[in-house]
């Protein structure tokens, strides 16, 4: 049997690694909605800014979760970047990691964030990005054009994507925002009972105390 210490003990530890996971868990939640509210709200405001101009420009600032290998391990899976809009195809360099519309005949059609190893200007003035994965042995089949990259990549949020896949399943949906919300729910019935029936509780005292009959004191 476990000594009455020893209990103690171990609930106190189980209680530390709670508060500890749900504190990381809270600390990641806000982060990903301060960084989704700080990048819409940049947008919104780029975005009126060059419908005035009569420009038709990507989105400034973007988010994207990793779901590919090919970046380690200067991007893991699951890791979050940020990227930003780049205006001029001359900002961009060798080393640069962007994020691009791929058309490579592996990704074709989905958002690829890989590496530039080359760039070519061809005689018409147009630019080529010749692209490779960190991780991949050969480069990607077939080069970039300016208009299909989204933007260079600012820095990386390590793991933040286990938040965004667990939140999108059933289960962590149910976990975050189920199970608090009728904790919440449930404490506050809890208070608002016991709150009544302390009220009740008064109001019978108070008329116990009115029914009872007063003691008159007599002098010898």
């Amino acid at each position: 049997m476990i000594k009455k210490d020893n209990y103690k003990e171990l609930l106190t530890t189980a209680k530390k690694v709670v508060h500890f996971i749900a504190t990381v868990l809270m600390y990641s939640i806000s982060l990903i909605m301060i960084i989704v509210f700080l990048i819409f709200i940049i947008n919104f405001i780029d975005k009126q800014h060059n419908i005035k101009a009569n420009n038709s420009k990507k989105d400034l600032f973007s988010a994207y979760t990793i779901v590919s290998p090919s970046m380690v391990p200067a991007i893991n899976v699951l890791d979050v970047v940020v990227t930003m809009r780049v205006d001029e195809p001359t900002d961009l360099k060798k080393g640069d990691i962007i994020t691009f519309n791929s058309t490579d005949y592996r990704y074709s059609g989905v958002l690829v964030t890989h590496r530039i190893v080359d760039i070519e200007e061809t005689s018409s003035g147009e630019y080529l990005f010749t692209t490779k994965g960190d991780n991949n042995n050969t480069q990607d089949s077939s080069r970039i054009s300016f208009d299909k990259i989204y933007g260079r990549v600012l820095f990386r949020i390590p793991k933040i994507g286990y938040i965004q896949y667990y939140l999108s399943s059933v289960l962590g949906w149910i976990a975050i925002i189920v199970v608090p919300a009728i904790m919440i729910i449930g404490y506050d019935i809890f208070k608002l009972v016991k709150t009544l029936k302390n009220n009740d509780n008064e109001g019978e005292y108070s008329e116990k105390i009115k029914k009872e009959p007063k003691k008159r004191r007599f002098r010898k």
